[in-house]
């Protein structure tokens, strides 16, 4: 019997469960860390999971302790970063290449048990082994890394564009790296919260500021990505985008979150809106780019806390304190 967090409705507690056994194409992770994420909060307010109680943590990683009879992928010993991703791979998305949209979409720690744990089971194939200079108690990060990764893809993004991001959690941040990276003329930032906004001061914005209009760009970003989900960032930064650029969605927000669009701006500026769901093809990229040093994990990782204390982890993650949580099993 180890340890797991046992998630339902308004509560989070720490419990003992049995240990799990790995079906024939599957293997048992034991879990170095567990990144917290917004989709956890969206479980304990009853959406997202389609049945509750259940065993939160779709991002982590750690070592392969066991493996199912048809696996040859992996060895006891390996260290892995996984990839939550859960699809059918029969219905009309999948077969045209929109996994992340299938009809039948699940995710390890959204639909079944997940890495909130000591063990966890995944699928052999949603494994990505880990280098050797890769600390597997940083992977935890590939899986957000690659939602970045899904959302770039989605962006189109092209050299020069003026970005404007809002939100500096751990996915704004992202989203700064990879527009960086990317050929961006210029990222701004914009965040009411003032310590992470000097995080993203520290991996160098071109601009930051708690409200848009402390910027000096009349005439809009080319990219504006939402990364916080909050019905009043979402709004603003519509205001923000420039003549045919793009609005992303790229923050989670809750079901009830409403915004005002105006169609004939929308029509008359050729301005696109999209989002952004998940990962797509991303997470093996998003692994190579973890592995050349795309994000420094000491700068996005800012609490690293005992599984034992996740309703705590989860108050701090919930509290906007911080950047990154891990809990550590």
């Amino acid at each position: 019997m180890k340890a797991a967090v046992i998630a339902s409705v308004g509560r989070a507690v720490v419990a003992e469960v049995p240990d799990p056994t790995p079906g024939p194409r599957e293997v048992v992770v034991e879990v170095a860390a567990c990144g917290l994420c917004g989709t956890d909060l969206h479980i304990l307010q009853g959406e997202f999971a389609p049945k509750l109680p259940i065993v939160p943590g779709h991002e982590f990683a750690g070592e392969v302790v066991g493996v199912g009879t048809q696996v040859t992928e992996l060895s006891v010993g390996d260290r892995v970063a996984v990839d939550p991703s859960l699809y059918c791979h029969e219905c009309r998305y999948c077969r045209t290449g929109h996994n992340n949209l299938c009809e039948r979409w699940a995710a390890i720690g959204v639909t079944t048990a997940g890495g909130a744990a000591t063990y966890a089971v995944a699928p052999v194939a949603n494994c990505v082994r880990l280098p050797d200079h890769v600390r597997t108690q940083d992977a935890a990060l590939v899986e957000p890394l690659s939602c970045a990764v899904r959302g770039y893809d989605v962006l189109q993004s092209r050299l020069g564009a003026h970005v404007l991001i809002y939100g500096s959690g751990t996915m704004g941040l992202m989203m700064l790296e990879l527009a960086k990276r990317t050929g961006a003329a210029s990222v701004d930032v914009i965040d009411v919260n003032p310590t992470r906004l000097e995080t993203a001061r520290r991996l160098g914005v071109s601009a930051s500021a708690a409200n848009a209009d402390e910027l000096d760009r009349p005439q809009g970003w080319d990219l504006v990505i939402d990364a916080t989900g909050n019905a009043a960032a979402i709004q603003d930064g519509l205001d923000r985008v420039a003549k045919a650029g793009t609005f992303l969605q790229f923050g989670v927000a809750d079901y009830a979150t409403k915004v005002t669009i105006d169609p004939y701006r929308i029509y008359n500026q050729e301005i696109t809106i999209t989002g952004s769901m998940a990962v797509l093809h991303s997470f093996e990229r998003a692994a190579e780019l973890f592995a050349n040093g795309v994000l420094n994990p000491d700068i996005f990782i800012s609490d690293r806390i005992p599984l034992d204390r996740y309703p705590e982890a989860l108050e701090q993650f919930a509290a906007g304190v911080g950047r990154k949580i891990v809990v550590v099993p």
